[in-house]
């Protein structure tokens, strides 16, 4: 999408409500607002901060426009620890999973029999794996391979689902938010669905 495409999809979504958490007829609705887009100086600094490339798409609509509201992040002037906190959630969530939850994938080979050695090994293999960026909640996009289109996921420790094949954002109730496009499928918590992010998404296809 050139920036004029991306503008009119930010002039679509701007105002557009939306709620999440546990939503109730009581729960508050929120407006998707924008401010003034990413410079060329600010993402650089970004990247250079947290040590990830924003894909092109993504990065075309940071700097068209940045959203602004609770759960979207704040590249601009959100808090450094926060941002870090929510770039690691997928990291504490595997570690998690596979201390409290048994898990373990085929492609990492034979699980050690200590607990403390599995979770050295788990960690080393998701420190090396490409960063799943937020762009809303855990709705997370990866950083790598570093082209348009990569896959968006929403991601709670190993039960994920695959959102999408790239990163779009469309309208309608609650949708303002969610990224999606042309497909959804679900990804089990031990199923071939997580087996799948890691081999295409975390580890680059």
């Amino acid at each position: 999408m050139n920036r004029g495409s991306w503008q009119e999809l930010v002039d679509h979504l701007r105002g557009a409500e939306y709620q999440f958490g546990l939503i109730t007829a009581s729960s508050r609705a929120h407006r998707i607002e924008f401010d003034a887009g990413l410079t060329d100086a600010e993402i650089a600094t970004i990247e250079g901060r947290f040590g990830f490339r924003f894909p092109p798409d993504l990065r075309e609509f940071l700097q068209t426009a940045l959203p602004r509201g609770p759960q979207f992040p704040d590249w601009r002037s959100g808090d450094e620890a926060a941002l870090r906190d929510w770039l690691n959630l997928p990291r504490h969530g595997v570690l998690f999973d596979v201390e409290h939850n048994g898990f373990w994938l085929d492609e990492w080979g034979p699980r050690p029999r200590s607990l403390e050695e599995a979770m050295r090994l788990a960690g080393e293999l998701i420190a090396v794996a490409p960063r799943l960026i937020p762009v809303y909640m855990h709705r997370m996009l990866p950083d790598e391979p570093h082209l348009p289109g990569n896959p968006v996921f929403s991601v709670h420790q190993t039960d994920i689902i695959h959102y999408g094949f790239d990163w779009r954002i469309t309208s309608g109730t609650n949708s303002a938010c969610r990224a999606v496009s042309r497909g959804r499928g679900r990804c089990g918590r031990s199923g071939s669905g997580t087996s799948w992010l890691w081999r295409c998404a975390w580890r680059s296809c």
